[in-house]
């Protein structure tokens, strides 16, 4: 593997390629120190459009990104594909796919990934969307059984293909069951003439007594009045207790007959073997200090969604969004070269710049520090902020075309079956004989 490292110059090993990792890697840009990204995929991912890519409202690679195009030019930066199997603190090194790799300072930047909180069945069953490979794979399923349910005899198998469940009513629920009834009320009698809008059921279920249970008063109800509104049926309060692949089983009793569970409940840290159960705290986060030091150790860090810096300000942690990962990442950069220069480290505190989610076209909240707003103007705000947030120009280009084109025809040209996806198998399939 390419470990190439100056002698006389430190090495930061990087475990994860999201908004942490790329943001500390850039901060130590012309720094005295060799920086070495380690990530099982060849590009960031810009996580919060997955739910468009699931819906076809975007394609895959407009919210990927190369790490070697990113940072072009950085020539104390190093990459490398690979899976990352364990941490060995006490030989300094890493053990990867591709052999050992020695650190100085070694910054786990994992992120998360989907908790179905120890429910075999449901992990069997529901699915996930942490990626781009299980976007595509909700994107496929979802339009395979649309297709079914056009040529379906049997009314009951037909009326499970077109109900769809969103699980979790944090942004990503929320916006991703504004999708589904958006193409519900928008797309499925044009594209499916045999269809009809009543034919198509779209559910939502959150453990929390309101949506987007994180935001503001204000943005929880006027999110709620926004998809109630555009037909998805809301279910407050409750928990799934189960799902075989058909039948959906809530607390309340309630029994949802459906081929399609889409999970958004709930994270949990994802990460390397290694450390000890005692450095672990709730959600599987790796506890750290003031300066995202991972507690006992000298030259071992965590940032973003697998860090778990609990402190008065932030009780729970810092909150599990980019800015959150992004932050820390720019500001660990700067401790990284404090402790290398014998200097005293910064402190890091979380500078919380509002809160954004979209319900669908012309709809979305906002939350700005003391100020509370929804519907088109918090909708242009939620697409600037994350069309500036894009790595990479063509991706901006790309993602704003789509979008414009979708303003104005209220449909995309996304919607291709390109890999069928098995629900057996849990796999993308050549064709279509297995299915």
């Amino acid at each position: 593997m390419d470990s190439t490292q100056s002698a006389a110059r430190p090495r930061v090993v990087i475990i994860g390629g999201g908004f942490g990792g790329i943001n500390l890697a850039k901060k130590l840009k012309n720094k005295p120190v060799d920086v070495l990204l380690l990530d099982k995929h060849n590009y960031h991912t810009f996580q919060p459009l997955l739910y468009q890519v699931a819906m076809g409202s975007i394609e895959a690679d407009s919210i990927a990104f190369p790490f070697r195009r990113i940072f072009t030019g950085q020539k104390n930066f190093t990459f490398n594909m690979c899976e990352v199997k364990t941490i060995n603190p006490e030989k300094h090194t890493v053990t990867t796919s591709l052999g050992d790799v020695s650190y100085d300072y070694l910054v786990i930047a994992t992120g998360a990934n989907t908790n179905f909180f120890g429910n075999q069945e449901i992990e069997n069953h529901a699915m996930p969307m942490k990626n781009v490979g299980e976007a595509l794979n909700i994107r496929s399923y979802m339009l395979q059984n649309l297709e079914k349910a056009v040529v379906e005899k049997s009314f009951e198998e037909r009326e499970a293909l077109l109900t769809f469940v969103v699980v979790g009513g944090g942004p990503t629920g929320v916006e991703l069951s504004g999708s589904l009834a958006e193409l519900r009320n928008h797309v499925l009698c044009k594209d499916y003439p045999s269809l009809c809008e009543e034919d198509m059921k779209v559910y939502l279920v959150e453990g929390k007594p309101v949506v987007l249970g994180a935001m503001s008063a204000y943005a929880s109800a006027k999110a709620k009045k926004y998809l109630l509104k555009m037909g998805v049926m809301i279910h407050n309060g409750v928990h799934v207790k189960s799902y075989d692949g058909l039948e959906l089983k809530i607390d309340d009793g309630t029994v949802i007959k459906t081929r399609n569970v889409f999970w958004a409940a709930g994270v949990m840290g994802e990460m390397p073997g290694g450390l000890p159960a005692g450095a672990l705290t709730r959600g599987n986060r790796i506890q750290t200090d003031e300066i995202n030091r991972v507690v006992g150790y000298r030259d071992i860090f965590a940032i973003g969604d697998v860090s778990a810096m609990i402190t008065p300000e932030t009780p729970n942690g810092i909150p599990g969004m980019a800015q959150g990962a992004i932050q820390t990442g720019q500001h660990l950069a700067k401790n990284i070269i404090h402790l290398m220069n014998g200097e005293p480290t910064e402190p890091f505190k979380y500078f919380d710049k509002g809160s954004l989610a979209t319900i669908g076209q012309s709809k979305a909240v906002a939350d700005i520090w003391k100020l509370h707003f929804g519907g088109l103007v918090a909708w242009i705000l939620w697409m600037f902020v994350h069309l500036m947030s894009l790595v990479g120009f063509s991706n901006k280009l790309s993602v704003f075309v789509s979008w414009a084109a979708k303003y104005f025809t209220r449909n995309t040209d996304n919607r291709l079956i390109v890999r069928f996806y098995n629900a057996k198998t849990r796999m993308p399939e050549p064709d279509l004989k297995e299915l």
